[in-house]
């Protein structure tokens, strides 16, 4: 009697992971580019004279328009594709961090960083990685948006003290083009070699798509006229516009200014800011896990709260050991309002329209963001120090709790 062994065929990678890798390279460079601006701040006011609410408006201006272009650059991936966009996006954030190493004045830091930079950091966001996972995963869509998220993080964690270390040896120039070479060497490359649009573009379907799959609704046109006369919406995007104004606005722009006013040294703050990107990797991950237990509405609300106490407490840290303590506080909560905020977003307005919906919210997030940098720039102006922005900061992410609360769903 003969026996027939099946031996089974090692599966093949997926090329969803390979589009998630790219996209979190893309992610990943882009985010530490972005963080550039409060590494280089000291060093911009020291060399040009510049006041820091003049820098700080040109920082203020790239976060605005970074929230602005998401919703429209997410129609133009649907129209041209995500890597199309992504390619001219990238192209865009070396044109700007390239010749921002030229500059000689002000309008042009405005030019190049607050206009050309902004436009292209909406590119080279998570508004790409959502446009891409939604249509390339069906099964593990959670886990890969998830990795996405933390790209931001943990771009901030590898690069901050590079950069720091780098603008301190060699200045602020050789720290800007360090960054720029990666996005000209590794990321524009690797977006137009690896980056497909569609799995039909590879002759393959989504991961986890079956032949039994079956498409859902399709979502609305254009559901923003009916979204945006409900108060929830408004509610919903006010908290996210506190979470800007207390979170990339403020602290990527003039904490490292902040702590080393207060004595700090360069490389502790640098440090203190890696230990928050790492820090908030667990704390994105942790919130995505909890919003499937709990009600996401008073979780949300508890983020707020302890930010808030967290941002009144600042300007009273005064040892390195009670900034790394800070630092890991603040950390576990800068990004754990992302998912928890997306996800009252989809039961509010419904997961066919989210999408559209939650970019809205989200430029209302960088609109917060905008007005947080160019606000403390121009209260450390006057003042000479941030305290009141951080106790503004702290008591307008208490009010969030307070609109989250009355959020209905």
């Amino acid at each position: 009697m003969s026996i027939t062994v099946a031996l089974a065929q090692p599966r093949r990678l997926h090329y969803a992971w390979v589009v998630l890798a790219v996209t979190f390279l893309c992610l990943f460079v882009a985010a530490a580019l972005r963080a550039v601006p409060g590494i280089l701040m000291l060093a911009l006011e020291h060399e040009f004279g510049w006041s820091r609410d003049a820098i700080s408006g040109a920082v203020s201006l790239n976060l605005l328009l970074f929230g602005l272009s998401g919703p429209w650059l997410r129609r133009w991936m649907d129209i041209y594709g995500a890597k199309c966009v992504c390619l001219i996006s990238i192209a865009l954030l070396i044109l700007a961090a390239g010749l921002c190493t030229l500059i000689q004045e002000i309008w042009q830091f405005y030019v190049l960083w607050g206009i050309v930079a902004g436009i292209g950091a909406s590119g080279t966001s998570i508004v790409l990685g959502s446009a891409l996972v939604n249509r390339w995963f069906v099964e593990r869509r959670g886990l890969a948006l998830g990795i996405l998220g933390a790209a931001f993080s943990s771009g901030q964690l590898i690069f901050t003290p590079w950069v720091m270390q780098i603008d301190m040896v060699y200045g602020w120039r050789p720290a800007l083009l360090l960054l720029t070479g990666l996005m000209g060497l590794l990321v524009l490359p690797s977006s137009a070699l690896w980056l497909v649009d569609e799995p039909a573009q590879k002759g393959l379907k989504a991961l986890g798509q079956n032949d039994a799959a079956t498409r859902t609704a399709t979502a609305e046109s254009n559901p923003m006229p009916t979204v945006i006369v409900q108060g929830q919406f408004w509610l919903l995007a006010m908290s996210f516009a506190i979470c800007g104004f207390t979170t990339s606005g403020l602290f990527q722009t003039h904490l490292i200014p902040h702590g080393i006013e207060h004595g700090f040294t360069e490389m502790t703050m640098a440090m203190s800011l890696g230990l928050m990107g790492a820090t908030d990797i667990l704390g994105t991950l942790l919130s995505g896990w909890l919003c499937d237990r709990f009600n996401n509405r008073r979780l949300l609300a508890s983020y707020y709260m302890l930010r808030g106490i967290s941002l009144i407490g600042l300007p009273f840290v005064e040892s390195n050991a009670e900034l790394m303590l800070f630092s890991v506080v603040y950390g576990l909560n800068w990004l754990s309002t992302v998912p928890v905020t997306s996800a009252l977003a989809a039961d509010l307005f419904g997961k066919r329209n989210v999408g559209v919906v939650f970019g809205w919210i989200c430029c209302a997030h960088q609109i917060g963001a905008a007005l947080a940098a160019y606000s403390a720039g121009f209260l450390h102006s006057v003042l000479g120090n941030y305290n009141l922005a951080f106790l503004c900061s702290g008591l307008f992410a208490l009010l969030a709790t307070l609109i989250v609360l009355r959020i209905r769903v």
